[in-house]
């Protein structure tokens, strides 16, 4: 009798398909079924409000999210900082990156008061926020502490 494995719903960046994923397999490993696109990237992805909403209401998987500005001279200087932690988790933490001015429902829905702004998202639900600029190693701690205490 082969037993059913573990999974997790994983909404695609790019594309906003809802993917079904082993928990035991890495999403750098996980490919879209629709897109091709590799579900878990080492690297910050912007997104829109549309995959934000869907990754909101649907998405069973840890991201952390940035909702930034480009005329938001502290959201540049900390750009580099959250690249480099990204790198870090290796595409099972996912990092993405709103444009508050281009999307803007999304940092609505949020309720930013400022920016840069951080969130962490785990099994769908919002566990911790972060306001102002961070180093690298700040963004780290809160993301490892925000993932273990959720």
């Amino acid at each position: 009798m082969v037993m059913a494995k573990d999974t997790r719903l994983i909404v695609c960046s790019q594309c906003a398909t809802i993917n079904r994923m082993p928990t035991d397999r890495k999403l750098s490993d996980g490919k879209c079924a629709k897109c091709k696109s590799v579900l878990g990237e080492p690297r910050p992805v912007d997104i829109s409000d549309k995959i934000f909403a869907k990754l909101q209401s649907r998405d069973q998987g840890a991201y952390v999210l940035d909702v930034w500005a480009p005329w938001c001279e502290p959201c540049r200087m900390m750009a580099p900082s959250y690249a480099e932690s990204a790198k870090k988790f290796d595409g099972d933490i996912r990092f993405f990156k709103l444009n508050s001015e281009e999307h803007p429902q999304g940092s609505a829905r949020l309720n930013v008061r400022g920016i840069p702004a951080l969130f962490f998202f785990n099994g769908g639900k919002l566990v911790s926020q972060k306001s102002g600029a961070l180093p690298e190693h700040a963004i780290t701690k809160w993301v490892r502490e925000s993932f273990t205490s959720s």
